[in-house]
């Protein structure tokens, strides 16, 4: 297919995998300790019921010092697994040190014997974002799907994880995206609200 004919938001995808790819040594250990340290922060202030990270896969943000944290401080934690290609991910709890299974996406996550739970909190991974809060992801929908839900039984914060070379100026979206509420980068913590 001729680059002008792509979709959108699978050139921006491939684009931004690429340039997460590049991400030095130096600035991928910075994202995971300025992740630890702010997303506690933030935890400690917000004090949600849970908080959801991602296994880290690929190129994405290390959250190994973040969960953690955030487990130290006596927060509850969950990791997401996704059953199929088209449905919203299930939270379970899950700490570091307890099992993990490879889920059907490729990504570790906990067991069926973990309890399924719904965050108020959720660290988000992603491809590419812009300041808005719109992300891309895989191209999969799981976030899309679970954020709506979650949003449907009552307030959370969404906050998207990424380096800053992931930052585009507009991400293409539809009706059926939902939008970061905080971006958090090596360099920055971006308020997406309110950003139209």
């Amino acid at each position: 297919m001729p680059l002008a004919a792509a979709d959108p938001k699978s050139v921006l995808r491939r684009q931004a995998l690429d340039r997460r790819r590049d991400v030095d040594p130096a600035t991928r250990a910075a994202l995971s300790a300025r992740l630890a340290a702010v997303g506690l922060a933030w935890a400690e202030r917000w004090r949600p019921r849970i908080v959801a990270a991602f296994s880290s896969i690929r190129d994405e943000p290390y959250t190994g010092p973040l969960l953690a944290g955030l487990q130290a401080h006596g927060f509850a934690t969950a990791l997401p697994a996704a059953a199929a290609r088209s449905t919203p991910l299930v939270f379970r709890l899950w700490r570091t040190g307890e099992p993990l299974i490879r889920g059907p996406l490729g990504a570790p996550e906990p067991t069926e014997a973990a309890a399924a739970v719904d965050p108020d909190l959720l660290f988000v991974p992603l491809s590419a974002f812009d300041r808005r809060g719109h992300r891309l992801g895989y191209g999969a929908g799981h976030y899309d799907r679970a954020l709506k839900l979650l949003r449907a039984g009552g307030p959370i914060r969404a906050v998207g994880v990424a380096y800053a070379a992931s930052e585009v100026d507009r991400i293409p979206d539809e009706p059926h995206d939902e939008r970061l509420d905080f971006i958090l980068t090596e360099r920055e913590w971006i308020d997406a609200r309110g950003r139209g």
